[in-house]
């Protein structure tokens, strides 16, 4: 499952509509949302992500929240170091290898780790 998908989940608890019925509202099959909840389908289109947006009557931080999370729920990444240094090829090809054994406690730590190094980094470029 992906972020957005475990949000889109959430969301259609919260509100008590079943997979079928915001797919007929959205006007996708109910195989596509269930598909895009569990990650077997890339991020939604633009389009779709406003459509879903509208659906739940989501506003301001909630909707910037949403898309945020459509950004980074792409289920088929791929990353390119050609020209990046010998430790940005290792640590890509370390984390393919290994992303699937780990536990969700180290996948939230190198997260975190992750993104207080680039909070850190941008700093810096100010």
């Amino acid at each position: 499952m992906t972020p957005l998908g475990e949000r889109l989940r959430e969301l259609r608890s919260q509100k008590g509509v079943t997979l079928k019925n915001m797919a007929d509202e959205l006007g996708v099959s109910s195989a596509y949302l269930s598909a895009l909840e569990h990650g077997h389908r890339g991020k939604p289109g633009w389009l779709m992500l406003q459509r879903i947006i509208a659906y739940f009557n989501l506003i301001w931080d909630d909707a910037e929240d949403l898309v945020a999370l459509a950004r980074s729920s792409d289920p088929r990444v791929t990353v390119d170091t050609s020209g990046l240094s010998p430790e940005a090829t290792r640590l890509a090809n370390l984390l393919a290898a290994n992303i699937a054994d780990l536990p969700p406690e180290a996948l939230e730590s190198l997260i975190e780790a992750l993104e207080a190094e680039l909070r850190e980094a941008a700093i810096k470029q100010e």
